[in-house]
């Protein structure tokens, strides 16, 4: 019965494969199209730009004490109050993420003499996206107040790209035909049809992050972060027919 079994399993996986490869030539087959005329294949690119809406901005509390907890125990008394003026300025918590924590020994090297434990320094780290860029240097300030001491960035970005890169994928396409009809117009043809589009993705260069540090002590009332302006651009490949 088990011989019977097996027997059957095979049969029924053997039949599966071959209805398989029919139906996957035939699948092949539909998607090449035959050329009567001439092929022409280029590639164009379309380019819209966009002011950032989001500015991301890594920010910390540095606490430095002779022992560990105490430099944790401050570093989080200290994150408690940055995360409180956060949320008095309307930054939502989906918008503010711990990034890192971090504890190490400080050590003193005296000449010829083993090194010496002298201390701790404790780093607590938060990651805050800003969707209101124009606010977001008060916001700093602010935090710096309440007891930041480490500020760097920020990563500028678009947060719904998606309605500029089909404006982009627009331009592209409309590219891609003006180009096939100068080539055909200089080949004494005409586009008869486009036999297939390729996009290699929709992409908008991130600016790298500009270096912005923040000592308390040092902190300033007017810090601004100026958007400017990036790029989404769109690449495809267009194939045509001409005749």
């Amino acid at each position: 019965m088990k011989q019977m079994n097996n027997a059957l399993i095979g049969a029924l996986m053997l039949g599966a494969a071959s209805w398989a490869a029919p139906a996957a030539a035939q699948q092949q087959a539909a998607i090449t199209q035959t050329i009567a005329g001439t092929r022409l294949d280029v590639t164009a690119t379309g380019e819209v730009t966009r002011v950032p809406d989001v500015a991301v901005i890594s920010a910390g509390v540095v606490s430095r004490a002779a022992t560990a907890n105490a430099a944790l125990q401050d570093a989080a008394n200290r994150m408690e109050r940055v995360i409180a003026a956060l949320k008095r300025a309307g930054v939502a918590d989906r918008d503010i993420q711990t990034s890192s924590i971090n504890l190490n020994p400080e050590y003193r090297y005296p000449e010829n003499k083993s090194p010496q434990l002298v201390g701790y320094t404790a780093t607590n780290t938060l990651t805050i996206k800003f969707r209101d860029i124009r606010s977001s240097g008060k916001i700093l300030d602010a935090l710096v107040a309440e007891g930041a001491n480490q500020i760097n960035r920020p990563n500028l970005t678009i947060d719904k790209p998606e309605a500029a890169l089909d404006e982009a994928r627009a331009k592209a396409v409309a590219s891609a035909r003006a180009r096939a009809d100068l080539y055909a117009r200089a080949l004494g043809m005409r586009v008869v049809r486009v036999v297939s589009v390729s996009e290699s993705g929709g992409s908008y260069p991130v600016p790298p992050p500009m270096p912005m540090y923040a000592r308390a002590e040092a902190a300033q009332a007017d810090t601004k972060i100026v958007p400017g302006e990036q790029q989404l651009q769109v690449n495809l490949a267009v194939t045509f027919e001409l005749q």
